[in-house]
């Protein structure tokens, strides 16, 4: 059964007891030497009285997250600074506890911060269903996560009022649609985030999906001039110590509308290659590489620490459950809304990915990426992602929707643009022995009604799922498809095409990828965006939006086609010959064409007007 509740925290004075935050903890309970020693912290804190909550502040808003049927992750950062903490130490429980009050540190906390969260099912909290008491410290950065609302402790000094809401438990009959949001690549310098407040101007979803790329770690003007926003990503330099992770997902989460979805929806999220940094795999990544000149040139940082140190900014900062595993750099997991679906969310970056395009060994890729042994996720991860697909047929839910970072379907870009490099080899196309495993266990177990999500590409694409050149297909019908892929657009970032793309110059490439790649079946670069799902057991419908601009703050969207799976037809449904439904307002559609009416929605007074800005 689902259940909608409110939850805010507040300030307070009490007795520390620790081990209410689950930020204290490893993300492995079989590796507790990766979380912070909570007897330590105790230790140091509890002769001291709490922080006086005049001085707190709710620095962040509140988010929550990772909803299964019977609980749901909360989140808060209560602390006396908007700084974050600034040491490197407390990686292990094994570091002895450190003492950081220096300038270029946030003092220590020797005092406990006491936070009271509560639980209604009413705005007006008349009826607390829940309640409890946390503690944090700067030992992780002030922030905290539960499995439930703030305030510091017997005090008026709150948190905003938050609003969440469980999944139905596995074997529950579903009868009304779900409805989520998915969101990807979101660049703070390179404008506002509007996108994520637009379906908190609706009200028009239940949940979040967000694919990665929650933040980027670049210096300001690397990629993204902020100036002209008054959005400069902080710290000003490309990121690689725990401060720099902490400080910049800080930075990303003073913008509005982030603040506002956080505060209404529950997110289900994975990381991308910029959360660490760019192009990641395995072994490294596109400007660093476990090499001694790698180390010396990003100022005595490895792969490895610097791997540890994103991932564990990740974990404090972001609402999400720490998967009980061998494993503290697991993220892979699956949701079962009821007899609906299953979201299975994978990480095709981070986990155990064979090497990728670093911008100087396409050649290389090139001769090597059908090789067996190339994986996107891990022999480990592949075996778990087959088995869940095969689980979740069995199981009879209706649909299997995977959340992964990557477009999945092949794109044949040297047929569309003449030049020499025929896929991009950082997505599913360089890794084919992984996309070839993964449809041969969909086909030979007649698993049908997959939906696939993707981001990363800063751009719109619509597929039929499609074993091309094992399996007949016909691309006007979609006979021989097995499902669809519904890959979104970015929140901010620029499109691949440029910053300063023209829609005329986007809708002539696009044109010319649609007709390289017979699965195809529509494709937009030009604008930013996201898109939406309402799942049925009936049919899965898809609607994508594009912002106009984020170089204002606003709630304007302009609707750019909407698209329908029916329930066992494993591909999109035609109307008239037509993959979509209705009018599409831009880029290249198969067997259609596009109206470009500028019409926009303005999500904050519902008003309707034809979009003439920049």
């Amino acid at each position: 059964m689902v259940r909608s509740f409110y939850f805010l925290y507040l300030a307070s004075t009490a007795s520390a007891a620790f081990t209410g935050n689950l930020n204290y903890f490893s993300p492995s309970r079989r590796h507790a030497s990766l979380g912070v020693s909570i007897s330590k912290v105790a230790k140091r804190t509890s002769p001291n009285t709490p922080w006086d909550p005049s001085q707190l502040n709710f620095t962040h808003g509140i988010a929550s997250g990772d909803p299964y049927d019977d609980s749901v992750i909360l989140w808060t950062r209560a602390a006396p600074s908007s700084d974050n903490n600034g040491s490197n130490v407390t990686v292990s429980g094994y570091v002895p506890l450190y003492d950081h009050s220096t300038e270029q540190y946030v003092a220590k906390s020797d005092s406990p911060v006491c936070v009271d969260w509560r639980i209604s099912t009413s705005k007006s909290f008349e009826n607390i269903i829940d309640s409890g008491t946390a503690y944090t410290s700067s030992d992780i950065d002030y922030t905290v996560k539960n499995i439930y609302q703030f305030n510091v402790c017997n005090s008026n000094n709150t948190s905003p009022i938050g609003r969440t809401k469980t999944i139905p438990s596995a074997n529950d009959e579903v009868s009304e649609p779900v409805r989520i949001a998915v969101y990807s690549c979101s660049n703070y310098p390179f404008g506002f985030f509007n996108a994520y407040g637009n379906s908190v101007r609706k009200d028009s979803v239940d949940y979040v999906v967000h694919l990665g790329d929650y933040i980027y770690e670049y210096a300001n003007g690397e990629y993204g001039w902020g100036n002209a926003y008054d959005r400069i990503p902080l710290p000003d330099k490309e990121i690689f110590t725990l401060y720099d992770y902490r400080k910049r997902i800080a930075t990303y989460r003073t913008d509005l509308d982030l603040l506002a979805s956080h505060q209404n929806f529950p997110w289900i999220p994975v990381w991308d290659d910029h959360d660490v940094a760019d192009n990641t795999f395995r072994d490294g990544a596109s400007h660093m590489n476990n090499t001694e000149q790698s180390f010396v040139m990003d100022g005595g940082v490895s792969v490895d620490q610097r791997k540890m140190n994103a991932v564990r900014a990740y974990f404090e900062w972001m609402p999400i459950r720490q998967v009980d595993m061998d494993d503290n750099l697991r993220i892979w997991r699956n949701f079962q809304f009821g007899n609906l679906f299953d979201l299975v969310m994978l990480d095709t970056r981070h986990y155990d990915r064979s090497i990728t395009d670093l911008y100087w060994n396409n050649e290389y890729l090139g001769e090597i990426y059908n090789d067996a042994s190339r994986s996107l996720m891990g022999a480990r991860q592949e075996a778990w992602f087959y088995r869940t697909l095969r689980e979740s047929s069995t199981r009879g839910a209706t649909w299997r929707v995977i959340g992964n970072q990557v477009v999945f379907s092949r794109i044949n870009l040297g047929a569309a643009t003449g030049v020499d490099l025929l896929y991009n080899y950082d997505q599913w196309d360089g890794y084919q022995a992984n996309r070839n495993r993964t449809f041969n266990t969909i086909y030979e177990n007649n698993i049908g009604n997959n939906i696939f999500l993707a981001g990363d590409s800063h751009a719109s694409w619509v597929s039929d799922l499609v074993w091309l050149d094992e399996h007949p297909y016909d691309p006007a019908s979609g006979s021989g498809s097995m499902g669809v892929e519904f890959a979104g657009s970015a929140v901010s970032s620029p499109s691949p095409s440029g910053q300063n793309i023209t829609i005329n110059g986007t809708k002539a490439a696009s044109d010319w990828v649609i007709a390289a790649n017979a699965e195809l079946q529509w494709q937009d670069l030009y604008y930013r965006g996201y898109f939406e799902l309402s799942i049925s057991h009936e049919k899965v419908d898809a609607f994508f939006f594009g912002i106009p601009t984020t170089t204002v703050r606003n709630g304007y969207e302009i609707p750019l086609a909407n698209f329908t799976v029916v329930a066992g037809e494993n591909k999109l449904h035609r109307t008239n010959g037509s993959p979509a439904v209705g009018n599409v307002e831009t880029g290249s559609l198969r067997g259609g064409k596009p109206t470009y009416s500028n019409l926009t929605h303005d999500t904050e007074t519902g008003k309707w007007f034809t979009y003439s800005g920049p």
